[in-house]
């Protein structure tokens, strides 16, 4: 029989991505597990993250194709429309199908209690959930994150990327306060689903930690599609305006307002470890609220593990399940993995999707790199312009010194794919020549990467 409280070997708080494969690796191993979860099991990647939202682009996508079916001799009577119910519907079925196999898992291993509610630390190794205090040898923190709402939005209702999940029609005026990864995926879909959309962005430039010319191509595919981008926009702040919402903004010097029906904030996340009274225990957090971690995401306190988001190492699925690999195989089967090992990667999913891994090439310079490097546009490559989708590039940022490759972009069709290309060769840390004199499948978008890296030139870092 599972037991309610008392003492565990094992203390999860949150069954994300990192949390609940935890549980089932540390109950194989015959430890009693608690898993401590106050909302729906799966964390953001199933309900409010990769899951739904992948959903929704598909959707999209599936709406932009029928309309522009024409560019490729195919014609379409009548109007395509999109259902939102519809597509709601279908979204909350693969969700709903991720939650009940997580909590069939749980409910099928003996070793694993599921304690809903909240937790407390009261001390270095206990928790306090629902008013009763279990206790384990080693507690996981894997609370994930929360939308960041900036100051100004007190008086007007607005959506955040999980709340708008929820929404059954489509928004016909919709503003959108964030122009970077989770902003502009949803102004994409929302758009192509039939909604008016205006992104509004307090830098000068969209996603602006990518390069410039990555960014100028991001909004050069959103402003074809009819977003509307205000850029350079000040004091912004949101007021109601009859059934809908009114936003003030500068826009370089010039103030003024722009109204919608519907508000999505999209301004940036923080960590949930504010939330598990981590004074209580003595664990350290950085100026963000993150909690501090070691190489092998142990906190400041003994037994004291935090994996995913809230460590502030890395904010999407693949490296909390990373993370999860790593704690895992270390406490259990004696390796010595480490999170330094791990090279940034990740994907932004407007359509076409944009592939990243490593260094792009101003950061290879600014970092000092003396690099090889070579772009190129995906107008030249005769699969994309068989599909007719030649927005975007690839590019390639070799060290030239150790002919490793450093980092690279794949921006166009199937740029989220191809990317892993590039980074098994720098996981493999082979020379950039092997992928160079190796031979791809035609006709793919791939079998220019090696026409790619027989053009790469030197640049040096300014200094």
């Amino acid at each position: 029989m599972k037991k309610q409280k008392g003492h565990f070997d094992a203390i999860i708080i949150g069954s994300g991505q990192a949390g609940s494969p935890l549980a089932q690796a540390l109950a194989a191993k015959g430890k009693s597990v608690a898993m401590i979860e106050k909302s729906h099991l799966g964390g953001t990647c199933v309900n409010t993250g990769c899951t739904p939202t992948k959903a929704y682009v598909a959707s999209a996508r599936a709406a932009w194709v029928a309309r522009n079916a024409s560019r490729l001799g195919v014609h379409l009577s009548g109007k395509v429309t999109v259902n939102m119910k519809e597509v709601k519907t279908r979204k909350d079925k693969l969700i709903m199908a991720s939650r009940n196999s997580i909590e069939g898992a749980f409910d099928d291993n003996p070793r694993i209690t599921l304690i809903r509610g909240s937790a407390k630390f009261t001390g270095p190794k206990s928790i306090e959930v629902n008013g009763e205090t279990c206790s384990a040898d080693q507690i996981f923190i894997n609370v994930g994150a929360r939308p960041r709402i900036p100051k100004g939005f007190e008086t007007v209702k607005f959506y955040t990327n999980a709340s708008i999940l929820e929404l059954e029609e489509i928004p016909e005026r919709l503003i959108i306060v964030g122009g970077s990864y989770i902003g502009l995926e949803f102004a994409q879909i929302f758009s192509r689903f039939g909604s008016h959309v205006t992104v509004v962005e307090m830098k000068p430039r969209l996603i602006d930690r990518e390069d410039k010319t990555t960014s100028e191509q991001i909004q050069e595919i959103l402003k074809a599609e009819d977003i509307v981008l205000e850029l350079n926009a000040t004091c912004i702040s949101g007021k109601p305006f009859g059934d809908g919402v009114e936003v003030d903004l500068d826009c370089g010097g010039h103030a003024r307002s722009i109204r919608g029906s519907h508000l999505l904030v999209a301004t940036g996340r923080q960590s949930n470890a504010d939330l598990l009274g981590l004074h209580m225990a003595g664990v350290k957090t950085d100026e963000h609220a993150y909690i501090t971690v070691d190489d092998h995401l142990e906190t400041n306190v003994d037994g004291v593990f935090a994996l995913g988001d809230c460590n502030g190492k890395g904010a999407f699925t693949h490296t909390a399940y990373n993370d999860f690999e790593i704690v895992g195989e270390n406490l259990l089967e004696g390796k010595s993995r480490k999170l330094s090992d791990r090279m940034l990667n990740y994907a932004l999913y407007i359509d076409p999707p944009m592939g990243r891994a490593g260094l792009s090439r101003d950061q290879a310079l600014e970092a000092g790199h003396s690099i090889l490097y070579a772009r190129l546009e995906m107008a030249e490559i005769a699969r994309a312009k068989e599909k007719s989708e030649t927005f975007g590039f690839m590019e390639v940022v070799v060290d030239a010194k150790t002919e490793k490759i450093l980092g690279a972009t794949v921006f166009g069709t199937g740029g989220d794919e191809i990317i892993g290309v590039f980074l098994t060769a720098m996981y493999a840390g082979i020379s950039y020549t092997v992928l160079r004199d190796s031979v791809q499948t035609h006709p793919t978008v791939v079998e220019l990467i090696p026409s790619m890296l027989k053009k790469l030139k030197l640049l040096n870092p300014k200094s």
